[in-house]
């Protein structure tokens, strides 16, 4: 069976035609004005337009106010909404009962705690996402999008209630190593099929997508 893909911080007609011709499940709209993937709720509305039904459009937010989510959504139609900040488990819960759609929260993950704090999500959030966590001293860090990748060993035989996504430093070329040290069946990526942040690179994103179909 092969492994389902999120394609992140897509902000061009480029992008989002690779990620549908390659086969994406989920396109990524970042709402988060720093980071360098960043696309106006009105473009990322036209994009939208082009998304077919049955690939579903995420909303990527941090630590936004429910007035801004509500603005954006008032201009792009999403599916999903996606938390990549300090949200509590009872903020997602309340996400989800407010705007009635189904949520990913993003884990930053370091060592085994990060992984247990990650277990009062679940039955809260539809999915879960673990990302890498930064180390205290990156200048710049995001809250994902850092191209950095975490010991994958974390993951190997753990189980949770919630599916998930492995995120962080994942490219095309180390994306069967990662699925076989984590046992992953979603994947989510955007540094790693750029040529640099923020602009996609359409034949990465075909190479990724092949790989994820070909796992």
């Amino acid at each position: 069976m092969s492994v389902g893909a999120k394609i992140c911080g897509i902000n061009s007609r480029a992008a989002l035609e690779a990620a549908v011709a390659g086969g994406a499940e989920f396109v990524g709209f970042i709402f988060y004005p720093p980071s360098p993937r960043f696309i106006p709720p009105e473009d990322a509305g036209q994009l939208a337009k082009l998304v077919p039904p049955h690939i579903k459009k995420v909303g990527v937010f941090v630590d936004a106010d429910p007035m801004d989510i509500d603005g954006v959504m008032l201009e792009t139609p999403l599916d999903v909404l996606q938390f990549h900040g300090s949200e509590s488990p009872r903020n997602i819960y309340e996400l989800k009962i407010t705007f009635r759609l189904p949520v990913i929260k993003a884990i930053k993950v370091g060592s085994p705690e990060d992984l247990e704090r990650a277990r009062a999500f679940e039955g809260q959030a539809d999915w879960l996402m673990f990302d890498a966590k930064p180390p205290a001293d990156l200048v710049g860090a995001l809250p994902g999008g850092n191209a950095l990748r975490f010991d994958w060993t974390l993951l190997a035989g753990q189980n949770f209630a919630t599916p998930w996504f492995l995120s962080g430093g994942l490219t095309p070329e180390n994306l069967p190593e990662a699925v076989r040290a984590t046992g992953a069946k979603l994947v989510d990526v955007s540094s790693g099929v750029e040529v640099r942040p923020g602009l996609k690179d359409p034949a990465k994103i075909a190479a990724f997508l092949a790989a994820a179909a070909a796992l």
